[in-house]
């Protein structure tokens, strides 16, 4: 069932969640759609936005090889992604992005989306990450605005998932 961003951002605030987020295709429009809400600052730690190979690399810590074996618009770019992210704030939880909005040499489908939820956990240095590929259609634009709802969406399913038990 799809929440709303002020559902997900009533739902943060709950379960006391700190945002950060890692964004390359959506450059920083899933921070900037949680910025929205009233009371985004107490959400939102900060946010990454490295389009290129060499910022992912500076910024969040994407290991060359890592890059090199799945190409940037792979589940496992976005969570070294994610990984960075929490490493380079105070937030609790982060959300990466990387994707493709139009059609590339790379036989990688336009609206090919890539994501990464991770989670600090209580156990000592213990993240939990979640990843998963969508693919969205419709014009550039549509796409990022697509995939930035669907990241902030997903914040509390994949929290609910911690205490399952499901990584």
């Amino acid at each position: 069932m799809e929440k709303s961003i002020e559902e997900v951002a009533a739902f943060m605030k709950e379960n006391s969640l700190m945002l950060v987020t890692a964004e390359s295709c959506t450059a920083g429009l899933i921070a900037a759609t949680l910025a929205d809400i009233p009371g985004a600052g107490q959400l939102l730690d900060c946010a990454f936005v490295v389009y290129s190979p060499e910022a992912k690399q500076r910024c969040l810590s994407v290991r060359s090889e890592t890059l090199d074996q799945f190409n940037l618009t792979s589940e496992e770019v976005a969570r070294e992604m994610a990984h960075g992210a929490l490493g380079n704030s105070r937030a609790n939880v982060s959300v990466s992005n990387t994707g493709v909005t139009d059609d590339t040499d790379d036989d990688i489908p336009a609206g090919t989306q890539c994501f990464a939820w991770a989670f600090e956990t209580d156990s000592a240095d213990k993240r939990i990450v979640f990843s998963e590929t969508k693919r969205f259609s419709g014009d550039r634009v549509s796409i990022r605005e697509a995939s930035a709802n669907y990241a902030l969406q997903r914040i509390p399913h994949y929290f609910s998932r911690l205490d399952a038990g499901d990584t």
